[in-house]
């Protein structure tokens, strides 16, 4: 590849160090608008008619996340990765739930009409935006950045967007075997779905994933179960932690998405999956960020169970007090940057412990 991101091979190897424990990275989610002129000399396109445009039409998308690319920042670790999100659990649209486009992000919602039935129809119209949308990216990508894969979501969350959440909560005190009957069904087709996408977007045997942008060889993938701040730790174990240890074995790179203080019940569960690789944490709304010495002891003990971890929205005069009380291997750190001045300031600062 001949991305617009120079250093890419120096961040790749981060990258395969970090999944391996090893290493710092220092990154962020999204990108900012670069210093100076773009990378190439993109047309930037009309604005959106409305937002079902601005969300649902492939080749505009395309086209906008194209312009977007050639103006950001690409220093440090930050990845060049095209965002074809069709918002956070997509899978359960191509399935049978229904897309709905907001100001800020994608809806999924049930339709109320959900029988039971697990079924993949690839006639589904949300699936054929989803190849349409990553096909237009790779089209206009050419190489000069990852096209990544949408944020397709697994599990009982897929679930949840299919029927809603009291009716799942429900189904494991009612009927907990057609449950996980269901599970295996939605992990069988996420497989499907998840392969015919790694198959469009792969550059030769790597990729990239949209959420946390993430990279490495082979199959990548953030995963997650949400509604576990709702379950027991039994429950857990036995309604989501066999499916998540499924796709940590048939993935190659894998990052669970740890969401709120109250999921932090389940994290021994998680820790107990040993092919997965990773941890990123999300305090949550009105609790300290990624950052805060408030969470150095669960850092710590992430990476004691040999898992990597990935703090977020971290702040730059965060760092030192981080690395000094976590250490700086097996941190893969998404900051709060403003500017790529804020960039600098941060690379000087990892720099030290790098070396150290």
């Amino acid at each position: 590849m001949e991305t617009w991101k120079t250093n890419l091979e120096e961040s790749k190897k981060r990258y395969l160090d970090w999944w391996n424990g090893k290493g710092l990275i220092i990154s962020m989610w999204e990108h900012l608008e670069k210093d100076g002129i773009p990378h190439e000399i993109v047309t930037k396109p009309l604005p959106a008619r409305d937002l079902n445009q601005f969300w649902f039409d492939p080749v505009w998308r395309a086209q906008n996340l194209h312009y977007q690319l050639s103006r950001s920042s690409f220093k440090a670790d930050i990845l060049p990765v095209a965002n074809t999100h069709l918002g956070p659990g997509s899978l359960a649209a191509i399935i049978g739930a229904e897309l709905d486009g907001g100001e800020d992000t994608i809806w999924i919602k049930h339709t109320g009409n959900f029988n039971d039935q697990i079924v993949f129809d690839e006639n589904n119209k949300w699936w054929k935006l989803h190849l349409d949308l990553v096909k237009e990216c790779k089209k206009l990508s050419q190489g000069r950045y990852y096209v990544g894969c949408p944020d397709l979501i697994e599990g009982l969350d897929t679930i949840v967007s299919l029927k809603g959440t009291e009716n799942v909560l429900m189904d494991m005190l009612t009927q907990p075997e057609i449950l996980e009957q269901q599970l295996q069904q939605i992990n069988d087709i996420y497989f499907n779905v998840f392969d015919s996408i790694y198959d469009i977007i792969r550059e030769g045997d790597e990729m990239a994933f949209c959420y946390f942008s993430i990279w490495g060889p082979g199959k990548v993938s953030k995963l997650q179960s949400d509604i576990s701040v709702m379950i027991s730790e039994d429950d857990y174990r036995r309604f989501v932690q066999p499916f998540i240890r499924e796709q940590a074995q048939k993935l190659d790179y894998t990052l669970y998405h740890l969401d709120g203080v109250d999921a932090i019940r389940h994290l021994d569960a998680i820790l107990e999956i040993d092919e997965l690789n990773a941890i990123q944490w999300t305090p949550g709304v009105g609790q300290p960020q990624g950052g805060d010495p408030v969470w150095f002891d669960l850092y710590k003990k992430i990476l004691s169970k040999g898992k990597s971890i990935m703090p977020c929205w971290v702040e730059v005069d965060e760092l030192k007090p981080l690395f000094d009380n976590v250490g700086a291997d097996g941190l893969n750190i998404l900051m709060h940057f403003k500017n790529e001045k804020d960039i600098e300031e941060a690379l000087k600062i990892a720099e030290h412990y790098r070396s150290a």
